[in-house]
């Protein structure tokens, strides 16, 4: 049984892992285009912290998929270098999502401030 777990582990790791980096290309593509489009004038938008939170949630999210990734590959055969790349992951993810929130609270608080629509509370006026 564990000849054929730990490479199919090590495969679906891989899998998770692609996309993870697709998730990232996505969230870069559409923060490049909110970006375009607002600082053009197109379509206004509420200043840098609301595109900054939305690629944010992007990051989060995959290293969330890289975090899981990780613990598939340590799980089946840990080594030492498997278990510093865990811990780094989640270091980052862990300050990454304190920093996220904290934005995500000043924006609603300017949300709050204008009036105007929070897309995070689905929409609702505030």
């Amino acid at each position: 049984m564990e000849e054929w777990l730990k490479p199919a582990v090590v495969y679906l790791s891989h899998i998770i892992e692609l996309v993870g980096a697709a998730v990232i290309a996505l969230g870069l593509i559409l923060f490049i285009y909110q970006f375009i489009v607002s600082h053009l004038g197109i379509k206004p938008h509420r200043g840098n912290i609301e595109l900054r939170v939305k690629f944010g949630s992007y990051l989060t999210l995959v290293l969330e998929l890289l975090l899981g990734a990780d613990i598939l590959v340590t799980a089946v055969a840990p080594t030492w270098e498997d278990i510093g790349k865990l811990a780094a992951i989640a270091s980052i993810r862990t300050v990454l999502n304190y920093f996220l929130e904290r934005d995500l609270k000043s924006w609603e608080r300017e949300s709050n401030e204008e009036g105007k629509i929070n897309p995070i509370k689905g929409g609702v006026k505030l």
